[in-house]
């Protein structure tokens, strides 16, 4: 693929998190050759650009106007611009502007090309010391009562590790509805300011990062890893599956499918379930 800017193409164009030094020689390149870069904040983009000394022209592209960018940025795409995709710090679209401009673009058939970046999310995972090969990112968490409480109770069973954003005035609260819902003994990782010079990783229990918050002022932003929740699979003795076979079959279920639909409950073999169905005298009003 070339790394020159193609006439007509979107560049969603990863910068950095904090340290500069993060952007990607092929980032600069395409910021320094595009027809246009849509940024997020002119004024936080420009101090990236003047860095890097940069004179690509900017037009401004946020939440309160892209209803009024989306049709323009189109237009400009389909007379053969190239144009930049930038936000403030990472990957535009992740809890950022950009989504609903790359969904216009896909429907209007415009070529959009990704340039990674730095992102919070990913890079407080790789240090976190949780499990990595399976992980849900959240983003920040809805702010109204009962959305938030209703998100949390959703997650609360969880078994992957999660990732959130949060602000600084707002973590003391999130520790603590995390505490109310997950519980206090749930592990948890608080990455800090990450690549900036006072990066901090701190790490402990959901509770111990509530009671380490009281005596504590959170500043800067941060993104909380959260272990997943941990399932406890219940032992059941024979006559007890038995029991729940034969409650199964009386609902008309066969011995193949009460297995398997058991299985799924118990979290036990299907197979080791079935031979034990075979072993049950049941009347079944057809053969199984």
């Amino acid at each position: 693929m070339s790394t020159e800017p193609q006439p007509g193409n979107l560049y969603i164009v990863g910068t950095p998190i904090g340290n500069l030094e993060d952007i990607s020689f092929r980032a600069i390149k395409i910021l320094q050759n595009c027809d246009a870069i849509a940024a997020e904040d002119t004024r936080h983009t420009g101090k990236l650009l003047h860095h890097f000394q940069i004179t690509t022209p900017q037009i401004s592209y946020h939440d309160h106007n892209e209803q009024q960018r989306i049709p323009e940025i189109i237009e400009q795409l389909q007379a053969g611009k190239a144009i930049a995709l930038v936000t403030d710090a990472g990957m535009p679209g992740i809890s950022d502007p950009g989504y609903q401009l790359v969904k216009a673009c896909v429907e209007a058939k415009i070529i959009v090309v990704p340039i990674p970046g730095a992102s919070a999310a990913i890079a407080a995972l790789s240090a976190a010391g949780l499990p990595t090969e399976r992980f849900v990112f959240e983003g920040f968490l809805p702010t109204k009562g009962k959305v938030r409480q209703e998100r949390l109770e959703l997650l609360s069973s969880e078994t992957r590790t999660l990732i959130f954003y949060e602000a600084p005035h707002r973590l003391r609260q999130t520790l603590d509805d995390l505490a109310a819902t997950f519980g206090e003994n749930r592990w948890l990782v608080l990455a800090r300011e990450l690549t900036k010079l006072h990066e901090e990783f701190w790490r402990g229990t959901i509770g111990e990062a509530v009671a380490h918050y009281l005596q504590h002022h959170p500043q800067g932003e941060f993104t909380l890893v959260v272990g997943g929740a941990q399932l406890v699979k219940p032992e059941f003795s024979e006559e007890e599956l038995k029991a729940e076979l034969v409650k199964l079959f009386s609902q008309g279920i066969s011995r193949s499918q009460a297995s398997r639909q058991l299985a799924k409950t118990t979290a036990l073999p299907r197979q080791r379930l079935y031979q034990l169905a075979l072993n049950i005298e049941f009347k079944f009003a057809s053969n199984d």
